[in-house]
Formats: structure tokens, C-alpha cells, sequence
């Protein structure tokens, strides 16, 4: 069971790694193809004209151009619907789209369109070259590009090292709605429900244990006894029923055998018939042979409810004031946000929208679920972060797609905002 249930997102350092991996095949063929190319070229003269014979940089060129194309869209491809690349596995990353799932083919397109956009400059430079047969000054043009985009395509990658939500996303991230998360560090959140994780992985939501009144127990049958049971008092006449007495309070109880009318009403030397149902209230035999006397039990209306003793412990009701001023009471499961909305499949009872004209806040920023003493406190992958303030002082950022414990007297800060929890 030695699985790790938190979301980590990739560092730096691993998303540089995993991009040079990536770059490397394409860059490699490219370096190759367009020098055969360029050596293959041939000058000849003409009277004032010098003609460029360029056939062996196209041919070479345009190799090594499909060659790239094919590598990029396969693994673009391979990264679309699993979050894999060379470099991702190698590194133990995954990319992922905004809620934790597969990217899809728009999101890797435009990832990779801003993190290559230097190269694929120079690219473009290159072509301009051939067609202009700009091939004298081609060396002064095209290295500094290329340079260049290197240098961009690396910035883009290590991006994620100045994002203030816990390094999650850089700059084309950002603009991708994108998300990268170490899988060797924490869970795969493609292969395990995305950012939210399947239902095992949050916490129970399991009603509170509470005590309730025991209904009264009616008799047991007990084991019966070895003979006929024999009246052993002679014949008495009959006696003018009264009231029954109570038994004392320290008087022990006997089980009975059966419901059987009371052996002084029974002829003399005659057995009492066993089991027999009376409608009247038993009588119950006394332990020590003093004849039968009524139990206290037997009358389900003498039974008193003694007021705060078993009954059920009463639910807290939590609620939380905003910064300014407003205060709700929680249902069950809560959305918070500028305008929140719940992913595909979920059921909120309550969205609470909270204006933002700052627009700090996420369009679904947090998601509350109450728990008896508390909530549990999950920021929904927001682009500000959030954090949770103790009643002692101590505030601890909150890690995206992590359910939190949160109790009451805590504040929680969510992009500009904040709300206490408390309870009524």
C-alpha cells in the first residue's frame, strides 16, 4: 500500500532535463541534414553572373525537415493521450491539462509552439536564405538566430521556477492551461482520476457516528426448566387481585422460564401449563421463593427518558465569514470562486461566488467539504495559490488538487481574499 496520494509538480531542473531529451533527435538531424546540404552547394560562373547550384541543400534540407515533422507529431501524438514524451519518461514527469487528465492535441500544440517559437524563427530565416540565396552572409544570420531560440526555448521551460503557485506552471503552461507533475514524487493524476483522484484517494464521506436510545428489549427466552413445574402450596381461596407491589431496589431479577399465569392462582397439585401467552402483566417470579411480584420492565410507559442522557450528540453547524463581512453557513460540499462551476460527473449543493474585481480568484478556486469538526479544504489547481492560517499563528500554503483539514478558528486565504471558519 506503499502509494503516494499527493500531487508533486515537476521542478525546473526536471523539465529542462526532459526537454533537452526531447530537442535532441530533431536538432541532431536537422544539424546533419542542412550541413550535407550546405556542403553539397556549387558556385559557378558566368561572365558577371555566379550561379548557385542548390539542388543537394534542398534534397538534404527537406529530408531532414520530414524526418523532424514526423518525430514532432509522433510524439506530440504520444504526449496528447498519455502525457509521455522521451524526455517525460526518462525524468519521471507527466504533462497534463488543467484538471489533471491527458493534454490533448491543442494544449501540447501550443505548449510547444511558444516554447520553440525561437527556433522555429530561425527556421523560417533559413528558408529566406534558399530563396534569396543569401549564402555568403547565411553563416551571420542564421547562427545568432538559432542562439537565440535556444536561449528562449530554455527560458520558456525553466519558467516554472519563478511561478508563486508552488514552481506548477511556466509561461506556456500558462497560456496552455497546462500542468506538469512528477510522477516519481507523488501520484499520476492521468492514470488516477485527474487532479481530484479517484474516490478512494479523498476523504470518507461517511455520516458521524451517533449514539441513539436503545428501543426497550422484550423477553428472551431462557432455557426450560428440567420438569413440570408444580404449584406446592395447598389450595387457598381466590384473593381479591390488588395493586402489584414493586419489587425493591436492590432486589435482584429473574429471568422467567415463560409467560405463565402466577402459581398461586394455580390449583393444588396441579402443573402450570408453560408458555402460555396472558394478556394481563406478568408476574414474575422472585428469586428466593417469595412468591411472584411485577417488574418495573414490563410496563413500557413507566420508562422515563432522563433528559441529555444517549440522546444524539448534536451536529456542529460550520460557517464562514468573508473579508467583508458576509457569512454563510456550509452545506455538505461547497464551490468557491469568482464564478464556480463543478467538473463533469460532480453534484454541489452550494456554489458560493465571491466578487473579486481584482480578479486574484479563479473562476473555481476552492472546494470545501465539510466533515463534523471541520472542513476539508482543496484548492482547484487556482492560478494565485492559496494558503490556510492556524489559530496559532502559523500559515501553511495549500498544495493544488490536495484535500487540507481546516478547523474552526482558522482562516483561509484564497488569491486577495480571505474567510474565517467558525461555528454557529
Amino acid at each position: 500500500m506503499g502509494v503516494n496520494l499527493q500531487l508533486a509538480p515537476a521542478t525546473a531542473g526536471k523539465r529542462l532535463g526532459a526537454a533537452v531529451i526531447d530537442w535532441l533527435p530533431p536538432l541532431a538531424v536537422l544539424v546533419v541534414t542542412f550541413a550535407i546540404g550546405f556542403a553539397g552547394i556549387t558556385r559557378t560562373r558566368s561572365g558577371q553572373f555566379i550561379t548557385y547550384d542548390t539542388a543537394s541543400l534542398v534534397l538534404s534540407g527537406g529530408i531532414g525537415l520530414a524526418l523532424t515533422a514526423v518525430y514532432l507529431f509522433t510524439v506530440m501524438g504520444i504526449e496528447a493521450r498519455t502525457g509521455k514524451t522521451p524526455g517525460n519518461l526518462l525524468m519521471g514527469i507527466r504533462s497534463a491539462d488543467n484538471d489533471g487528465y491527458a493534454p490533448g492535441a491543442g494544449t501540447v500544440f501550443l505548449r510547444g509552439l511558444i516554447t520553440g517559437a525561437g527556433i522555429i524563427l530561425a527556421l523560417l530565416a533559413a528558408v529566406l536564405v534558399v530563396v534569396f540565396r543569401w549564402f555568403e552572409p547565411a553563416l551571420f544570420i542564421l547562427a545568432p538566430l538559432v542562439l537565440a531560440g535556444a536561449a528562449w526555448a530554455v527560458l520558456v521551460v525553466v519558467s516554472s521556477h519563478w511561478d508563486k503557485n508552488s514552481g506548477l506552471r511556466g509561461w506556456h503552461d500558462k497560456a496552455a492551461k497546462a500542468l506538469v507533475f512528477d510522477v516519481k514524487a507523488g501520484r499520476n493524476p492521468i492514470t488516477t482520476g485527474g487532479i481530484q483522484g479517484p474516490y478512494s484517494f479523498a476523504p470518507l464521506d461517511l455520516p458521524p457516528v451517533q449514539q441513539v436510545l436503545s428501543p426497550v428489549a422484550g423477553p428472551q427466552p431462557a432455557p426450560a426448566p428440567p420438569g413440570p413445574v408444580v404449584a406446592s402450596a395447598p389450595a387457598s381461596p381466590a384473593r381479591t387481585p390488588s395493586a402489584p407491589t414493586p419489587p425493591s431496589q436492590t432486589m435482584p431479577y429473574a429471568q422467567p422460564a415463560s409467560f405463565a399465569p402466577p402459581a398461586a392462582h394455580a390449583p393444588a397439585g396441579q402443573p402450570v401449563p408453560g408458555g402460555l401467552p396472558v394478556p394481563a402483566a406478568p408476574s414474575l417470579p422472585v428469586q428466593g421463593g417469595q412468591g411472584t411480584q411485577h417488574h418495573v420492565d414490563d410496563d413500557v410507559e413507566r420508562t422515563q427518558v432522563r433528559p441529555g442522557a444517549g440522546g444524539p450528540a448534536p451536529v456542529a453547524v460550520l460557517r464562514i465569514r468573508l473579508d467583508d463581512g458576509r457569512d454563510f453557513q456550509l452545506d455538505r460540499s461547497v464551490l468557491v470562486g469568482r464564478n464556480p462551476v463543478g467538473q463533469a460527473g460532480e453534484q454541489h449543493a452550494q456554489l458560493l461566488a465571491v466578487d473579486d474585481p481584482g480578479r486574484s480568484i479563479s473562476k473555481t478556486h476552492l472546494h470545501l467539504l465539510t466533515d463534523g469538526a471541520g472542513i476539508w479544504v482543496t484548492d482547484r489547481n487556482s492560478t494565485n495559490g492559496s494558503a490556510v492560517t492556524t489559530p496559532d499563528g502559523a500559515r501553511t500554503p495549500l498544495a493544488p488538487g490536495v484535500p487540507t483539514f481546516v478547523t474552526p478558528g482558522s482562516s483561509v486565504h484564497f488569491g486577495d481574499r480571505t474567510f474565517y471558519l467558525g461555528q454557529a
